[in-house]
């Protein structure tokens, strides 16, 4: 296993941390880990050196957090660091941060959980919970003995990114990561700006919650043509791992398998560890994934503000991701999902009126798109 310093902290972590969003279940029932099988897994992995826990209060309708705190005894909790998310969901009055924390320390069977985050935030999360005084209640919990250290996981544009790391000196920050996505916000520019800060950066999704791991036949050639042969998987953990910013990469495992094979990658997971080539070959993957997407669309926001609110490039890029992966449930879900897309921000709000079609650059033709979009992800067809 290789380590690497974590941020500011004198302690250094596992390359690999383990993701427990994605735990064995039984009869296909989320709520229902297969505890036996979980703890064998993550107990493998500690065992092995993985040092680093993730989870969340939702994760598996909270059981995530029982299964770690059944896995972390017989010693394990001296050596593994726990780190765990309040999502913005459960909290209503600022009574509600003591109310879910003291829940899951009473479900991770432990007095202390090593690194707290806030989870998903974004411009509607950040600010509820900063107005309810959530930085203040963190520095006494971290006084109180009840955390050690707090962070927030981010799904937002790079400018809320900014705002949230410069307002409070946090320990630590997730985002997600991948060869796909290094300009998707916060992206590559978010990374360095949050090393820069010296906060340890905490990569999530780095094989896209398992799409690269079936690539098309088009991308699949692409992979066999390499010089050194490596499953897709490795390819995409090598690649967040190339870059000396990232502390730490997690995994979703569900699986025994994936838990072996991931260790073993991480023998290999020093930064700089791919060559010209590789990234060459990447970057053509990368390309290749893309020309599968209906719309060549850049997220430059050229063609924003909509005068009638339509959020053009998140529809866009629900639409690509749907085609690109042949996986159209996630998208079609979020844009169903008024807390990701509200109803007036649709793509049947569209009136044709084409003002957005001369800023395109990519000569997009935004209008006829947004109308095939709107009938795929609403699921008519």
């Amino acid at each position: 296993m290789q380590y690497r310093k974590f941020g500011k902290l004198d302690w250094e972590v596992s390359a690999l941390g383990f993701g427990a969003m994605r735990l064995p279940v039984v009869n296909k029932n989320h709520s229902n880990v297969d505890e036996p099988e979980a703890i064998r897994m993550m107990r493998y992995a500690f065992d092995h050196g993985v040092n680093y826990v993730d989870s969340s209060y939702g994760y598996h309708q909270g059981n995530s957090e029982v299964v770690i705190g059944k896995a972390l005894k017989d010693g394990y909790r001296e050596k593994v660091r726990v780190a765990t998310k309040l999502q913005s969901g459960e909290v209503h009055t600022a009574a509600d941060f003591d109310r879910c924390l003291n829940e899951q320390l009473k479900r991770l069977q432990t007095d202390r959980i090593d690194f707290y985050l806030l989870h998903h935030l974004n411009k509607a999360a950040w600010p509820k919970l900063r107005d309810l005084g959530v930085l203040s209640w963190a520095d006494s919990a971290i006084s109180d003995g009840r955390i050690s250290y707090f962070g927030f996981s981010f799904h937002d544009t790079y400018d809320v990114f900014q705002d949230i790391i410069d307002s409070y000196n946090w320990t630590l920050c997730q985002i997600q990561y991948n060869y796909m996505d290094e300009a998707l916000n916060p992206g590559t520019r978010g990374l360095q700006y949050a090393h820069e800060k010296g906060l340890a950066v905490v990569v999530m999704e780095p094989i896209r919650g398992g799409r690269l791991t079936r690539p098309p036949s088009i991308v699949a050639e692409l992979w066999t043509s390499a010089p050194v042969q490596r499953t897709p998987q490795e390819w995409a953990l090598r690649w967040v791992w190339n870059h000396p910013e990232v502390t730490l990469v997690l995994s979703g495992m569900n699986n025994m398998e994936q838990v072996v094979e991931n260790v073993g990658y991480a023998e290999h997971s020093q930064p700089h560890n791919l060559t010209t080539s590789d990234l060459e070959l990447i970057a053509q993957v990368r390309d290749a994934y893309r020309s599968l997407g209906p719309a060549s669309c850049t997220g430059c926001g050229y063609c924003m503000p909509c005068p009638n609110g339509v959020d053009i490039p998140h529809i866009f890029d629900l639409y690509n991701e749907a085609m690109i992966y042949n996986s159209p449930e996630k998208p079609r879900k979020y844009y169903s999902d008024k807390r990701e897309i509200k109803e007036e921000q649709r793509a049947d709000r569209c009136i044709k009126c084409e003002q957005c079609l001369g800023k395109c650059p990519q000569k997009i033709p935004i209008t006829d798109l947004l109308e095939k979009a709107h009938v795929f992800l609403t699921g008519k067809i």
